[in-house]
């Protein structure tokens, strides 16, 4: 399994994912699940995958034009006019690969091959932008009423994002609340596991402004953890305590 968050703020955007990867309990490897390109002062596009690992590799591997020779690859997406314009061509290529596997596969294929994206980045000019990429190809933007996504195991670490987000919060909150999020996406599913990818990209920077593979031994991440569990169980004890009987009863 896989977890990612996307994240629009007004400084610009904060991505997070993990490196998880399994096909049961006895069988599991570290997998890079964020891609980023960027044109200096022009572009910064980032992705994040979720899904059947051989499919979002094969989308990858095609965005950068792996199977031809370094002077031969020509990566589209650093020359799309728009962010919607790249939407639509990553959209329209994961829809292919997932279709070119599944009609492989015969009737075993349907639903094995799915996956979905997250895009972030920002063109000179125009607004930094947050899509999900949907299987189907479709894909929606973030906006004030959505500003952020999720994909792969999500449910765990969305509370934490309801209640603690605000678009005008600082990049240091941005990245420390992702990281509350994700411990407790760790700690309720062993499907999703360190380390985890960061990344920071500033309004108008067009690059990564700030990247961090966060391990196991990661002295932040431990003291967001144990700092976390403490005042939840403090919050829990200062909570009015249940009565079994009614306030009038002797």
């Amino acid at each position: 399994m896989t977890y990612c968050v996307g994240m629009v703020l007004d400084k610009g955007l904060v991505l997070m994912s993990d490196t998880r990867t399994n096909s049961g309990v006895d069988n599991i490897s570290v997998f890079r699940k964020m891609f980023h390109w960027r044109v200096p002062g022009e572009r910064m596009l980032a992705v994040m995958t979720a899904g059947n690992l051989a499919t979002t590799q094969a989308v990858i591997s095609q965005l950068e034009e792996r199977t031809k020779a370094p002077s031969e690859r020509r990566n589209s997406l650093l020359e799309a006019p728009s962010m919607f314009q790249v939407a639509t061509e990553i959209g329209h290529l994961l829809r292919s690969t997932i279709e070119e596997r599944q009609l492989a596969n015969g009737d075993r294929g349907r639903g094995r091959f799915t996956a979905s994206i997250i895009l972030a980045g920002q063109i000179k000019g125009m607004e930094p932008r947050l899509f999900l990429i949907y299987p189907e190809g479709n894909f929606i933007e973030a906006s004030f009423d959505t500003p952020f996504f999720q994909i792969g195991e999500t449910k765990y670490g969305r509370p934490i994002l309801i209640r603690g987000y605000d678009r005008e919060m600082s990049f240091e909150d941005a990245v420390k609340l992702l990281t509350v999020s994700f411990d407790s996406t760790l700690k309720a599913n062993l499907s999703v596991g360190l380390p985890l990818d960061l990344m920071v990209i500033a309004r108008d920077g067009f690059d990564a402004t700030h990247t961090r593979r966060i391990t196991h031994d990661d002295a932040y991440f431990q003291a967001i953890s144990s700092r976390w569990g403490d005042a939840l169980r403090e919050a829990f004890h200062s909570l009015p305590d249940y009565s079994f009987y009614a306030p009038d009863d002797d």
